[in-house]
């Protein structure tokens, strides 16, 4: 099934609902926070001032939604990340200016929004030195035809292993996405997990055919 966009009216809907819902947090001053988990962390493209470490309770990082243009194709799909439900997640939170939050917005919209993927929610974070506070982030969508489920390792590293899009190729959005925790001073395990399987397999594979890994 094919994944159609968002029609404009809709798209302009959860964006205004979204700016409507956002918290006046006491010591922003009217600035608000974005939470990365993914892409978000190494490659943000929103103008910010400042950025930390947060972690969100009750929602995990996992290889959720399928990419059938940036990571992969329509015959050939790959994998990105999403926020799920259950667990907790190791992030890196935004600081948007209160003059810039409507524009900034915008833009996130057209890169995460097109086709109603995620559903954009206000989660509580919580931030070294700070009390918890809400920020923007992006969770699946489960009744979203690109919604893969919780598939086993070995599916996961197949697809990140083969797929390439507009974007690159999958394998490339993990080793970003962990080299960008890495450098924020987060390990997180099942991505460490993902890539050295990955790895692994391509050992394996250059063996087989006689070739260096």
């Amino acid at each position: 099934m094919a994944s159609s966009l968002l029609p404009e009216d809709a798209f302009e809907r959860s964006l205004r609902a979204t700016l409507d819902q956002r918290p006046d947090t006491p010591g922003l001053a009217g600035d608000v926070l974005l939470f990365g988990y993914g892409s978000l962390i190494w490659n943000p493209m929103v103008i910010h001032t400042d950025r930390q470490l947060a972690t969100v309770h009750g929602y995990h990082r996992g290889f959720y939604l399928y990419s059938r243009i940036n990571r992969g194709t329509w015959d050939d799909p790959g994998l990105v990340l999403a926020l799920d439900r259950g667990g907790s997640c190791h992030g890196v939170v935004f600081r948007i200016p209160h003059h810039m939050i409507e524009q900034e917005f915008r833009l996130l919209w057209r890169r995460e929004m097109l086709t109603g993927a995620y559903h954009p929610r206000w989660l509580n974070v919580k931030m070294a030195g700070s009390p918890p506070r809400r920020a923007l982030a992006f969770v699946m969508n489960r009744g979203h035809e690109a919604y893969a489920g919780r598939l086993p390792d070995d599916r996961v590293v197949a697809r990140l292993r083969h797929a390439c899009g507009l974007y690159g190729p999958a394998r490339e959005y993990l080793q970003q996405t962990l080299l960008g925790l890495a450098t924020n001073g987060v390990d997180d395990p099942y991505l460490g997990r993902l890539w050295r399987r990955l790895q692994d397999t391509d050992a394996t594979a250059a063996q087989a055919v006689g070739e260096p890994a």
